[in-house]
């Protein structure tokens, strides 16, 4: 046998298990890697101060989860780095202009209360980094809502560089979608937004990365963003054509960064391939709901939350019988197991 041959690994330590060749901690450095483009974007459209928070984010999150499980008498995992994935995706979430200590409060909830609290990774019923970004929004909305012009807007008459509004604010408000705001520069991500979504492009290039790495599967970011395409194109939207609304929904907001790195986190999502594909449906039409009738321009976030509620039912809907069992011999058990109940209760009598 070829000792160079990479070692299959099945964890079998906790619900869902996933047969893979690869460790978490080389799965969490793929994810890493294929961040890397939106950082870079990040840096280079709001300048250096993006690292500040950046880095707070990924240092409070593994500070978290070392101090919590040394706390309660737990081994250390932050070697798995879990942990910096996580402060790195809540960062990303976060407007440019946000201050130092704002992930820092984010990092807590999400790590602490969302992910430690329920025994650590592969545990969490939510998302940590979206849990953590949800916090934040609730608890500082005024922060969360104040986006900075990139510098690819400077000097764009009638910009100002300290606050502007983002594709979706415009495109759900009442006013018009101005003429900058276009396929082009959204695509591109020469537009306000929260630092790692503004680059559909650089999302694009990690996601493919995590599939074609098999890091995640196609089936939940292609049935998200599939449904958000479908709904949108239908619905239309005043002032522009449905096929012009179902760009800018397509390529505006939180969509994509969601759609490949959120909604596919393997503890909140489902295991089966249906319910991954049902899974990322639900996601779809719950953020195109929220964008539609909701008081936020915006819905992934709570889209995926939600879905990440739901996960669980959606895996016991669709799980697969033990080979050799049919449907017949399922539903004589249930029969026998319901009389054998019905007997005991009229013995009780």
């Amino acid at each position: 046998m070829n000792e160079k041959k990479e070692r299959i690994i099945l964890d079998v330590a906790y619900q869902p298990q996933i047969r893979t060749n690869m460790d978490t901690r080389r799965l969490m450095g793929c994810v890493l890697l294929s961040l890397l483009p939106a950082v870079i974007m990040a840096v280079w459209q709001f300048g250096p101060k993006t690292l500040i928070v950046i880095a707070s984010s990924v240092l409070s999150a593994v500070f978290f989860e070392w101090a919590i499980r040394k706390f309660r008498k737990q081994s250390a995992s932050i070697g798995d780095l879990s942990a910096v994935v996580t402060g790195l995706l809540l960062a990303l979430t976060l407007p440019p202009t946000s201050p130092w200590w704002l992930p820092v409060i984010g990092t807590f909830f999400g790590i602490v209360v969302v992910k430690q609290l329920y025994g650590g990774i592969g545990k969490n019923f939510l998302n940590p980094a979206l849990a953590g970004r949800a916090f934040l929004l609730a608890s500082y909305a005024m922060l969360m809502g104040r986006f900075a012009a990139p510098a690819a807007m400077k000097g764009i008459e009638g910009v100002d560089a300290i606050s502007a509004a983002t594709p979706l604010a415009f495109l759900y408000g009442s006013e018009g979608m101005p003429a900058y705001y276009n396929v082009k520069t959204l695509f591109l991500g020469f537009v306000p937004g929260a630092m790692g979504e503004i680059s559909t492009l650089a999302l694009l290039i990690g996601g493919i990365y995590l599939i074609a790495r098999k890091v995640i599967s196609w089936r939940i970011p292609v049935s998200f963003l599939g449904t958000v395409a479908i709904l949108t194109l239908i619905f239309g939207h005043e002032g522009m054509s449905n096929v012009q609304f179902m760009l800018y929904n397509l390529l505006s907001g939180g969509l994509v960064l969601g759609a490949f790195f959120m909604a596919t986190d393997y503890a909140t999502s489902p295991v089966t391939l249906n319910g991954q594909l049902l899974y990322g449906v639900g996601c779809g039409l719950i953020t195109v709901l929220i964008r539609y009738f909701g008081g936020f321009p915006e819905g992934v976030s709570y889209a995926i939350l939600l879905m990440n509620l739901c996960a669980w039912a959606i895996d016991k809907g669709f799980h697969r019988h033990q080979f050799g069992v049919s449907k017949e011999d399922i539903a004589a058990e249930k029969a026998a197991r319901k009389a054998e109940k019905k007997a005991a209760k009229e013995a009780a009598k």
